[in-house]
């Protein structure tokens, strides 16, 4: 009778494919880290990814393919008794066309990688995305207004007209970073002067005592660092890692600081769903709880809005340049080598250049805010290209000495945001 499958079995057998393939990567993946922020990627150059059998990934695929075609063979059956069994029939379809592509070698102009964490992701991503832009978004034909209209003929402008904002498209007047990677090289370039006054709302400082990034040391020195910083501030305090390795080592360093006493509650990345830490963090010393320090990676360098005195303070461990291990960087920066380009220059440079940006913009996000952000790397002031960097930056006034950075925030302790009974 129609409808009469196994749906129980189906569904379990589904599940049990997907934790095969996962456990077929096994220990390989936690070997295989490369300590990036936000998870672990695998190298994925061969038939299956490294450290990983080419036989049984396969094979594992394979299982996992037919589990979903026998879901889809029962489903085919009921797909049209209601929207929702079209839509599941429909994400099984390209759920196993997927599962098709991964079973056979990777593009030409592509590479991939497993992404390791919660769950298991196979990304295959093009080394360029210009070509696709060209002829699958900005070729896209215009609606027309009225949907009752005979269609037009496709002329030569028929395209729509496409907007791309953000605050962080480029360093440089022409925003190559953005227009050339997608293919954009008639864009019309609007730049909208910002609406802070930096020089006066935020300042910029470079610990110069600070060991070197590369010293194993580093990042226990800017926990330390950091807690001499964050007491008199009352917390209000978020320190940006690039490496998950740091911010184990700064997060653990700064709760065993104040483990004891109580002063500041540390919140770390991790530990809390984000939206969970974005509130605590927003709340700060309030109802009788302490001032707070939030140690994250990843998705905070982005998107995380704390505007007023709850975050007076954005501390950078390190530049954050693109890391060498990850499968993506490899790949791009072996493509620009291969054309006889610098991949320092025209890849990393410009990636760190747009990250540092992104990473600062957590500290000013209203024309009353007030704050002071801290690079915890002496290469932004010593090295060449730090110029470039610098220049990214929004026009923050400069700090040249500790006892200026002391002054600088001594001016933040206002009694308002350090005195809970004050509101």
């Amino acid at each position: 009778a129609r409808g009469l499958a196994d749906w129980t079995g189906l569904a379990q057998l589904l599940e049990l494919s997907a934790r095969d393939l996962r456990l077929v990567v096994g220990t390989a993946a936690f070997q295989g880290l490369n300590g990036i922020a936000g998870g672990g990627r695998l190298r994925w150059t061969e038939e299956a990814p490294e450290g990983v059998s080419g036989a049984v990934w396969q094979s594992a695929l394979r299982a996992l393919a037919s589990a979903c075609a026998q879901a889809l063979e029962a489903l085919d059956t009921v797909s049209e008794m209601s929207p929702d069994l079209e839509r599941l029939y429909e994400r099984g379809s390209a759920l196993l066309a997927r599962l098709a592509r991964f079973s056979g070698p990777c593009q030409a102009d592509a590479v991939r990688w497993l992404d390791v964490g919660n769950q298991l992701r196979l990304i295959e991503s093009p080394l360029d995305i210009a070509d696709a832009m060209r002829t699958r978004i900005l070729a896209s034909p215009a609606e027309t207004s009225d949907g009752e209209a005979w269609p037009e003929e496709p002329g030569a402008n028929a395209g729509r007209a496409w907007i791309f904002t953000s605050a962080t498209l480029g360093a440089d007047e022409a925003l190559t970073w953005f227009t050339e990677r997608a293919g954009l090289t008639d864009a019309r370039i609007l730049r909208v002067a910002s609406p802070f006054d930096y020089a006066r709302q935020a300042a910029l400082y470079v610990p110069r005592q600070l060991p070197s990034p590369a010293d194993p040391s580093h990042s226990r020195s800017v926990a330390d660092w950091v807690a001499l910083a964050a007491e008199p501030l009352g917390g209000r305090t978020l320190v940006l890692t690039t490496t998950l390795k740091a911010l184990r080592t700064i997060g653990d360093a700064l709760k065993a600081r104040w483990q004891a006493s109580g002063a500041l509650e540390v919140l770390v990345q991790g530990e809390w769903p984000k939206r969970r830490l974005m509130e605590r963090f927003r709340e700060g010393a309030s109802h009788g709880r302490p001032g707070c320090v939030l140690v994250a990676s990843a998705s905070f360098w982005e998107g995380f809005d704390v505007p007023g005195d709850a975050l007076q303070l954005v501390v950078i461990d390190k530049l954050p340049f693109p890391p060498p291990g990850d499968p993506l960087v490899e790949a791009r920066t072996q493509h620009i080598e291969m054309a006889g380009g610098k991949a320092f220059t025209a890849y990393a440079l410009p990636e760190a250049a747009v990250a540092l940006k992104q990473g600062a913009g957590r500290l000013i996000r209203h024309e009353a805010d007030r704050g002071i952000l801290v690079v915890g790397d002496t290469r932004l002031i010593t090295m060449g290209y730090g110029r470039r960097l610098l220049a990214a930056l929004p026009p923050m006034r400069r700090l040249e000495s500790p006892e200026e950075f002391q002054s600088a925030l001594m001016a933040l302790t206002k009694p308002s945001t350090t005195d809970p009974t004050c509101l």
